[in-house]
């Protein structure tokens, strides 16, 4: 026959106790697991999902000419898409202060230029800090810029006689730019400067449209990053009477530089950089680095840069945040010898 079986005895408070004590280690363990992730593992694992650089002017300008080629050739390595978000404005800066706020998880990035050297010299109040806000990763390309001019318009096929014209028509001929404080801007104030003479500033919100309005007469000439004129220039939309540097550029030999032109004081360059919103991880900024120099290897790279008139470039890290600091001197310099102001 078999017994009843004996009732179980209760757990006692302490037992019970000591039963959470215990679970509530295990899911302690499990949660520090997860969140100590290698930084390498994280690393490894990046990026898992599309990545978005940030380009702080319209498409059709300088920066977008560089960036397209550049991040075409990163999805190729990366596997990954790199997608282009053009949030252009206020001289470049509307494009920054959101790429300063973006979450520096490595899915977002920022692609500047030497507006925001130039930047905080012109605007009074900035919603970002371009030393303080971000991390450089690497100088994307350097070009000089280039006095184009509409052919239909401007009877001059080089620098002494667009000289001429200009001091035989003071205030006549207008000059388009990517905004105010922008490299375009500076640029032409400048040359005003330099040569004595006077050409009204038309500012726009990116280089895009300031060109499409210099190809259809609405302004006269702009001082453009190379990048950005080079396709108007091979086509003949646009005549080159000078690029603002002391050799002339790669894929245009045609085109003298200042000094051969007669204004050797005239030397203005445009580059354009990538940064990570502060806080990105130290692993992925690397990893993107040393992405980028694979790219720069490339065969589609070395030919694109080649085309839009640019050497291959090498700064990268903080040797790249040294020449920004640099650049952002220099330009606060001509800022105030020159008196410039926003318009």
């Amino acid at each position: 026959m078999t017994q009843p079986r004996s009732p179980r005895a209760p757990r006692t408070a302490p037992t019970r106790r000591l039963a959470l004590q215990q679970a509530g280690l295990c899911l302690a363990g499990v949660l520090v697991a997860g969140l100590s992730v290698p930084a390498s593992a994280q690393t490894q694992a990046w990026p898992s999902k599309p990545v978005t650089v940030v380009v702080p002017f319209p498409a059709g300008g300088g920066t977008d000419a560089f960036a397209r080629p550049l991040y075409a050739q990163l999805t190729k390595q990366l596997g990954m898409q790199v997608v282009i978000d053009n949030k252009g404005g206020a001289g470049g800066n509307v494009g920054a202060t959101v790429a300063s706020k973006a979450a520096p998880d490595g899915y977002t990035w920022f692609m500047g230029a030497v507006h925001h050297a130039i930047a905080p010299s012109i605007y009074p109040k900035l919603d970002y800090n371009l030393g303080n806000d971000f991390v450089p990763v690497a100088l994307i390309s350097n070009v000089p810029q280039v006095i184009v001019v509409n052919p239909q318009k401007v009877p001059a096929n080089n620098l002494k006689e667009l000289l001429a014209h200009l001091k035989a028509n003071p205030g006549k001929l207008s000059y388009g730019s990517a905004g105010n404080g922008s490299s375009h801007h500076l640029a032409g104030e400048l040359f005003k400067m330099q040569t004595q003479t006077f050409i009204t500033h038309i500012p726009y919100r990116g280089a895009g449209p300031a060109l499409q309005d210099l190809i259809g007469g609405q302004v006269d000439m702009m001082f453009d990053g190379l990048g950005s004129s080079a396709i108007h220039i091979k086509s003949g939309r646009l005549r080159a009477i000078a690029v603002a540097s002391e050799k002339r550029a790669p894929g245009f030999p045609d085109i003298p530089t200042s000094i051969e032109a007669g204004v050797p004081t005239y030397q203005v360059a445009t580059w354009y950089g990538l940064w990570a919103p502060k806080g990105t991880p130290k692993e992925i900024v690397e990893r993107m680095a040393a992405e980028l120099r694979t790219a720069f290897a490339s065969k589609e790279i070395k030919d694109a840069w080649t085309n839009l008139g640019s050497e291959i470039p090498t700064l990268a890290g903080p040797a790249f945040g040294d020449f920004v600091t640099s650049e952002t001197r220099r330009w606060a310099t001509v800022v105030k010898d020159g008196n410039i102001k926003m318009e």
